[in-house]
């Protein structure tokens, strides 16, 4: 009968000998390409070299998952943080700075009331004087020394006193100095003094040819004008002054309108030199001026108009000194805002590294469950194939085996015996024999393999299962000098599942260890109750399945024996089985440290009969 293009020959040879007139047994067996192609040499759900290239993707998502994370989160994090930092600091440091200058202009002002005190006390003693006493009284040597006498017990500063009739001629005068006779009509300070009463002088050189000021207060007597005048001490009127230094940077002096020193600076420049200040720039009032000097260092100008606004009272102070409490601040914050980044960052990477992992975890069990599938499904379809490779290839079996009996009964001839190839083909047939009777065995266990059937529920005591498993594998351990080990839980409940198929599933799984051993090794047996779970470890000291393997030894035809020991469908079988009774099996192992196969089968309690 001609075959259509979906179905392939498989030819089954079975050769032995070497002769020509050797026996050639062949026997053609045709069933459906497309499953025995598709499913032993088609794709693989799950091939390494595919799965090595996931992981890695799937690595590199989460690592630039976990990177983003902690970047936006730091992003949200700092911005606020930095802003808020950043405004208390600059609204800190407003008041801060306006604080400084409060007690700068503070200062200013209450060092000018000083000045103005000390110069109104000596300007209404002269006035005192003048009200008090003539001219003439005055213009004696004696009655003016007195009078100096008394007023310095009593007031300090005052260097001399005289007396200056009305064409500027030195009558008297009580001091250190020889200044009778001398005319001051020419001296600026002289007019001023008739035109307003009371005058006090800028500072000058005058006959001394030293800086000095004066006080002077003019007198009417006779229709005629005369001036008192002193002389203001400038080391007690300069200590008075220097007391509004505050600091190691800060200065107090004066200067006239045209920016002239009265007073001696503390750091630069003496009296009569020109200041670097523009005085037109300090109003009526107090005001601050920042100059950023030659060294860039800053300073603080506080000013205070005093002598009807024809001296300025400068304070200053270098803002960086008094800057000193703002820039602990500063450096509080800012330790402040490293040490919340730090915990910041600290918290991030952990929390996101957390996260991450929680979605890696999630992602290997969702993995898991799409792999339980995906076995499943395999499953189904090398059911499906199974199914028709078994029921094609037993057809054919049957008919060699029928062929090799009738070929033994043929040797059984008298005319047979005597041939010299009767031991070849003797021997021909026994291994005829033997190979259909270990392709029926294949067929077996696919077929096996592909019905499924359901559990038959028996009361079943898991303990008593394995021991009768071990006395079934026995003496084939001990010929193989391996110890077995049992440490089984003695209280494990009885439960409903199915005996011969759990049975099943242990000689698998007891088999492959002795077979991974070979010879001279141990097996352990161990159960225990765990949840709601009887638990079953099945451990070898063999050389351990690679990690490559391990995803595969569940895949049906998957071995790692040799050839011709093992069809690979025992563990998929028993992963079938397990899988079916609502249970789990799984491995770990490791190179040159042995196997660990893991039972897990649900407590379900028997129903009473």
């Amino acid at each position: 009968m001609q075959r259509s293009q979906d179905w392939c020959q498989l030819k089954v040879g079975i050769l032995e000998g070497q002769k020509s007139n050797s026996l050639h047994t062949v026997v053609n067996i045709d069933f459906p390409a497309n499953i025995l192609i598709g499913t032993l040499f088609g794709k693989q759900y799950r091939d390494f070299e595919v799965r090595s290239q996931e992981i890695s993707m799937t690595k590199s998502i989460y690592k630039n998952l976990k990177r983003k994370i902690i970047l936006i989160t730091l992003i949200v994090s700092f911005t606020p943080l930095l802003v808020l930092g950043e405004m208390i600091y600059y609204q800190f440091t407003k008041v801060y700075e306006e604080k400084i200058e409060d007690q700068i202009i503070h200062m200013a002002r209450a060092q000018r009331n000083a000045v103005e005190v000390f110069l109104r006390e000596r300007t209404t003693i002269l006035s005192t004087i003048v009200d008090t006493h003539n001219f003439d009284y005055l213009k004696k040597q004696e009655n003016l020394s007195h009078i100096f006498e008394v007023i310095s017990k009593r007031v300090d500063g005052l260097v001399d006193l005289g007396v200056i009739d009305h064409k500027g001629q030195h009558i008297s005068y009580a001091g250190p100095y020889d200044l009778v006779g001398l005319n001051y009509y020419q001296q600026p300070w002289f007019s001023k003094v008739l035109d307003r009463g009371t005058y006090i002088s800028d500072v000058y050189m005058g006959y001394r040819q030293m800086p000095h000021f004066i006080i002077a207060v003019r007198g009417h007597e006779d229709s005629r004008n005369w001036v008192l005048r002193a002389t203001i001490d400038s080391n007690v009127f300069n200590k008075l002054v220097r007391t509004a230094q505050t600091g190691r940077s800060g200065d107090a002096f004066i200067v006239n309108r045209k920016g002239i020193y009265q007073t001696n600076p503390r750091f630069h420049g003496g009296v009569l030199g020109e200041s670097d200040l523009d005085t037109k720039l300090f109003g009526s009032d107090n005001m601050i001026l920042e100059n950023k000097k030659i060294d860039g260092k800053i300073k603080s100008y506080a000013g205070a108009w005093l002598k009807n606004n024809e001296w300025l009272l400068v304070i200053s102070h270098e803002m960086s000194e008094e800057r000193g409490g703002l820039y602990a601040t500063r450096n509080m914050e800012i330790m402040i805002i490293f040490f919340g980044c730090l915990i910041i960052i600290t918290t991030t990477v952990l929390t996101s590294r957390t996260m991450v992992r929680h979605l890696e975890e999630a992602n290997a069990r969702i993995d898991e469950i799409n792999a339980q599938l995906m076995q499943s499904d395999k499953m189904a379809a090398l059911g499906k194939m199974a199914t028709g490779i078994a029921h094609e290839i037993n057809n054919p079996l049957a008919i060699i085996s029928e062929k090799a009996g009738w070929m033994r009964d043929l040797l059984a001839d008298e005319r047979f015996k005597e041939s010299e190839n009767f031991k070849e083909y003797e021997s021909s047939i026994f291994k005829i024999e033997e190979h259909v009777e270990r392709a029926r065995k294949v067929t077996h266990n696919m077929l096996g393999f592909a019905r499924r059937m359901e559990p038959h529920l028996d009361d079943v005591d898991v303990n008593g299962v394995l021991n009768q498993s071990l006395e079934l594998l026995q003496n084939y351990a001990r010929l193989n000098n391996i110890e077995i080990k049992r440490n089984l839980y003695s209280n494990l409940p009885i439960i409903a599942s199915d005996q011969s198929q759990l049975q099943q599933v242990f000689l698998n799984l007891l088999n492959n260890a002795i077979d991974a051993i070979g010879k001279n090794g141990l097996i352990e047996i161990k159960t225990w109750l765990e949840d709601s779970m009887i638990a079953v470890s099945i451990k070898d000291n063999g050389p351990g399945i690679p990690s490559e393997h391990q995803r595969k030894v569940f895949d049906p035809f998957f071995t790692t024996k040799d050839t011709g020991m093992g069809t690979g469908l025992g563990l998929s079988i028993s992963f079938g089985i397990i899988e079916k009774m609502g249970g789990t099996i799984t491995l770990s192992s490791k190179k040159s440290a042995g196997t660990i196969f893991t039972v897990k089968l649900p407590i379900i309690i028997p129903e009473k009969k």
